[in-house]
């Protein structure tokens, strides 16, 4: 009987592992990432929202833009609102991605922004979306 075998290299194996593990590391990131938008909590966000309220308002532009239509509208397009030409001229859509990194750090995306506040907590900023998503239509 003719056998043969192919010894497993050690570290060939161990670079297996290494690639396998990081593949599904990346995949988890990924997901957990789509999840916190997909499961913000919609109550929990209204309540957040209320932090909003000193600057801005579902319906009326006031200190800060409306958020009527907030969720897919193009950024520095309420009518009325005295946008800075930065944000009128960034080209950037409100989708739950940008809005999330908006809230994190206004600044950081749009340096000349009239917005300094920002909400460093990733479930807060996922709640808030969800009720932006959700009443603000």
């Amino acid at each position: 009987m003719n056998v043969r075998s192919n010894p497993v290299h050690p570290q060939s194996f161990a670079s297996l592992v290494l690639t396998v593990s990081l593949v599904l590391t990346i995949v988890a990131i990924v997901f957990s990432t789509g999840l916190a938008h997909a499961t913000g909590n919609v109550a929990r966000g209204q309540t957040l929202y209320k932090g909003c309220a000193d600057c801005h308002s579902i319906n009326e532009n006031a200190v800060g833009p409306m958020h009527k239509g907030v969720v897919g509208r193009k950024a520095g397009s309420v009518p009325g609102y005295d946008y800075s030409a930065d944000l009128k001229n960034s080209g950037i859509v409100w989708t739950e991605d940008n809005l999330d990194k908006w809230l994190a750090g206004p600044q950081a995306m749009v340096p000349e922004t009239k917005m300094f506040f920002d909400v460093p907590d990733a479930r807060d900023r996922a709640d808030i979306i969800a009720f932006l998503k959700e009443r603000a239509r």
